[in-house]
């Protein structure tokens, strides 16, 4: 039997803000590690994405049309769009160390969501409110 080394990181994650100890618990069990060498791709801007990821461990880049705006690390995440099907990859995430990622697939979310759509429910509603909020950052730089 697998288990999970996911820490607590999961509850500060803005998407999952509005879920419940058990539902934490069952979004966790979907989880897989994955190790990433450092200087590689994680994902790359447009892209369809596929998968949200947590930092567990290490370092990332973050860079949108080349230009690196941000670095990543423990207790980090990326790809949360992709769990809802909005679009392809809106950067380029390369690992600058090795890292070792918790990763969430889209399909086994969906499922996830299929069988309890108050979860459904708690996390479009904070996935709304992120966008709303990266738009209007994006317009101020």
């Amino acid at each position: 039997m697998k288990t999970k080394s996911l820490p607590d990181e999961i509850n500060q994650v803005p998407l999952f803000s509005g879920l419940s100890k058990p539902e934490i618990k069952s979004l966790k069990r979907l989880m897989t590690a994955v190790s990433i060498n450092s200087g590689k791709t994680v994902v790359r801007e447009g892209d369809v994405g596929r998968e949200f990821m947590i930092i567990l461990s290490g370092t990332a880049s973050v860079s949108r049309q080349g230009n690196k705006f941000a670095t990543l690390g423990p207790g980090d995440f990326f790809g949360e769009m992709s769990l809802l099907g909005k679009g392809p990859r809106s950067a380029t995430v390369i690992a600058e160390t090795d890292l070792l990622l918790e990763a969430l697939n889209r399909r086994e979310f969906a499922t996830m969501l299929h069988k309890n759509p108050e979860i459904a429910e708690k996390i479009l509603e904070d996935a709304h409110g992120r966008s709303a909020q990266e738009a209007s950052m994006s317009e101020s730089i």
